[in-house]
């Protein structure tokens, strides 16, 4: 299960429809083996395609050393589908190389990009292994503390 707080939620969905109709991509960071997600990486597709997503790669180099400096590490790599569900495609899933990540997908099709717009949201996550694809659930919290959690 993946549990985020709503102000890491609320800035991956600000991210991919703000980078509508390119698909939006980013890390959320958090400290080493704790698997909570605590700082949205927003980051450059530099593919800026509505169908693929690239992460630069001196960006991906800078936030891995930081990271590494931090104790850190990639807990969420998330990215949008400006046309489709949001589901791994199979691109996603040959590309995903972080087993221990939860990838997240939110689904900017229909509508979700706008501002204003005011039906729910598709926000799925899950275990991408060895070309192997889990969703699990989503837990949005107000603050960790509400999950009993350290």
């Amino acid at each position: 299960m993946l549990i985020i707080e709503q102000a890491a939620y609320d800035a991956i969905v600000a991210h991919a429809r703000k980078d509508h109709p390119d698909e939006a991509c980013g890390v959320v960071v958090g400290p080493e083996g704790s698997d909570r997600p605590v700082r949205v990486v927003p980051m450059l597709n530099a593919a800026m395609s509505p169908t693929y997503y690239k992460f630069d790669d001196d960006d991906w180099k800078t936030l891995y050393d930081e990271m590494w400096d931090n104790d850190e590490e990639a807990v969420v790599i998330y990215h949008s589908h400006t046309a489709t569900e949001a589901y791994p495609s199979r691109t996603d899933i040959s590309e995903a190389r972080e087993p221990n990540a939860h990838y997240v997908l939110v689904s900017t099709r229909e509508g979700a990009e706008s501002l204003t717009y005011d039906g729910p949201v598709e926000f799925r996550s899950f275990r991408i292994v060895d070309g192997t694809v889990t969703e699990e659930e989503v837990q949005v919290v107000t603050a960790y503390s509400e999950t009993g959690e350290n």
